[in-house]
């Protein structure tokens, strides 16, 4: 049971009732709930640092699973990450200093170029606990 549990989201849920029972599970027996949404902009976007439109997107992806987590019972604090996901995950577990991390992946059909080899970097680097899930088509 993670004292204190980090929410990566790179896709918010539509509703709670998205989240497999173990996810549930995670967040209703942690003490503390940290979420992270990272800047996740398309490769052009990020070459001419044009991240404005992934800022954005991150913003609204954090405070929809605030508010999602508030409505549970879970209420939770949280930042919009760096565009580069481990730079992100770096800065979170750095601040928040997780017990265990969940990871919500995008759908594969808008997964993107940052997700690759990303989980293995993840657990390779911070040692932690790490639950995966992704979230179904919308």
């Amino acid at each position: 049971m993670p004292a204190t549990l980090l929410i990566a989201a790179g896709e918010a849920a539509a509703s709670a009732d998205d989240l497999p029972f173990g996810v549930r599970s995670l967040i209703d027996l942690a003490d503390n709930v940290a979420v992270i949404a990272p800047r996740l902009p398309g490769w052009l976007d990020w070459l001419m640092s044009d991240t404005d439109k992934a800022t954005a997107e991150a913003d609204e992806r954090l405070d929809t699973v605030l508010s999602q987590l508030e409505r549970a019972g879970a209420p939770a604090r949280g930042e919009v990450g760096a565009d580069d996901p481990l730079v992100a995950f770096e800065d979170a577990v750095r601040k928040f200093a997780p017990d265990h991390i969940l990871i919500a992946l995008r759908p594969e059909d808008r997964a993107g170029w940052q997700e690759r080899g990303l989980l293995d970097q993840v657990l390779e680097r911070f040692g932690l606990p790490v639950t995966i899930f992704q979230l179904p088509q919308r």
